[in-house]
């Protein structure tokens, strides 16, 4: 398997990590609060054997750095528009879950012309009529930057995962926290991250969006409820919708099965535009 790695420059002179594996139409992908682009590592497994697979460190996060305190999910669309300058691409699919979905959401709006489709996972569209996580999520998020970063990953499994996973398939989420432990946690990025997603707001402009889109979400996500993937399905001209039934807001790690139906899409999606 062929894997690149690099620097991109992005506005204002950060820099950001990135990693490239496998070779033909590529994805980016887009991860969520507080985490790096190695936290995709499952999704990059299944894609990359027939995908150009890229993932990227945020701003702050991981091998990247920041020169901005505060970020916007505008601005970190525009970063990601920076990796695929760096890299040379036109135009790639582009999947995003949680606050990446947010960011998805933007670049779509903000860059039309460099996505080829979008995914949008366990994510919201803000506004008025987005649906909030209750109080005890709510209370839970803005306490981790100052819990013990092993302690708070731990502490983080009620919220994302749901029932039937944390009962099947601990190993699994025993492997999503040791991944996860292994990049550095910077408080002061997760709380400029926590910020850019509450005052993120596309929800009424994404009738715009004209890339096909497919918005796939846990029916357990007790961080970003379901009901925020009927708001943004119901928005979208050119759009599919998948509710998985038996899963919460990490819905990668609980049915990954999930990522064949996502490649099926970029595939259909690339015999549409052929």
């Amino acid at each position: 398997m062929t894997i690149d790695s690099g620097f991109a420059t992005a506005r204002g002179g950060s820099r950001l990590y990135w990693e490239s594996t496998g070779t033909g139409t590529p994805v980016l992908l887009i991860h969520g609060l507080g985490l790096s682009g190695g936290a995709w590592w499952r999704t990059v497994d299944a894609l990359s054997p027939t995908m150009r697979v890229i993932t990227f460190d945020h701003r702050g996060i991981g091998r990247s750095e920041s020169l901005m305190p505060a970020f916007t999910t505008e601005s970190m669309a525009d970063d990601a528009v920076s990796i695929l300058d760096e890299l040379e691409l036109d135009t790639a699919h582009v999947y995003g879950i949680s606050l990446g979905g947010m960011i998805a959401q933007q670049l779509a709006l903000r860059h039309p012309a460099r996505i080829r489709s979008l995914v949008l996972g366990a994510t919201q569209a803000g506004g008025r009529r987005a649906v909030h996580a209750g109080a005890e999520v709510m209370a839970f998020f803005r306490q981790r930057s100052h819990m013990n970063k092993e302690e708070a990953a731990w502490a983080s499994v009620e919220f994302n995962y749901g029932e039937r996973c944390r009962a099947e398939h601990a190993d699994r989420i025993a492997e999503d926290i040791e991944r996860r432990l292994e990049q550095p946690f910077n408080a002061q990025a997760y709380r400029a991250q926590l910020f850019a997603a509450s005052m993120h707001n596309c929800y009424g402009r994404l009738d715009s969006v004209r890339a096909p889109t497919f918005v796939v979400h846990g029916a357990q996500d007790r961080v970003i409820p379901a009901a925020n993937a009927e708001l943004i399905a119901e928005r979208l001209p050119n759009r599919r919708l998948t509710v998985l039934e038996h899963s919460g807001h990490q819905y990668p790690t609980e049915a990954p099965e999930v990522d064949e139906a996502i490649s099926d899409f970029f595939d259909d999606c690339d015999a549409a535009g052929s």
